[in-house]
């Protein structure tokens, strides 16, 4: 029985999403929830890799595409895109953040012994964004950092685009 509950402290969920044919994933403790592709509004003059913004419950969330953001080839969306809404701290204050991805899979929980640290060469994305990877079965999974895979100028940014499109909403 003591086994058990030292497994499970040391095991933890992620969510896990597909980018190409990679598998990825988040911690589950940083989703808040996962849509189903929406509008997109376009914002002027933003970054490549942001797609523009969504109206959630009266709040507005930027939305990042991943694939660009992880110089990966284009892609049309499908009935798997989603966008999944992902918290990360930045400056004391919450920021909230939609990852456009190809299409989510499953909750899945990873002990301690099936997660090792990245690689240092032979990875797609960049290592600076990787936390760690797992190992399921036969699959690889790449967990993401959530507050890493945006630079601070690029949380900064995203930061300054909801409150100004907060702003305008509210006018």
């Amino acid at each position: 029985m003591e086994a058990k509950t030292k497994t499970t402290l040391e095991s933890k969920q992620y969510l896990t999403f597909m980018l190409d044919k990679e598998i990825f994933a988040f911690e589950v403790l940083k989703v808040k929830e996962v849509l189903e592709v929406t509008r997109v509004t376009k914002v002027p003059k933003t970054p490549p890799f942001m797609t523009g913004v969504i109206n959630l419950r009266g709040g507005v969330v930027p939305v990042i595409d991943l694939r660009v953001k992880f110089d990966m080839a284009g892609k049309d969306h499908n009935v798997d895109t989603a966008i999944i809404i992902v918290e990360t701290e930045f400056d004391g204050e919450t920021i909230v953040i939609g990852a456009l991805v190809d299409g989510v899979k499953e909750v899945i929980r990873l002990d301690a012994s099936q997660i090792e640290a990245p690689p240092k060469v032979g990875m797609n994305v960049s290592g600076e964004y990787i936390e760690n990877i797992g190992k399921k079965g036969s699959d690889f999974i790449i967990i993401l950092a959530a507050g890493k895979v945006f630079s601070q100028k690029e949380l900064e940014y995203v930061r300054d685009v909801s409150r100004t499109e907060d702003e305008a909403v509210a006018v």
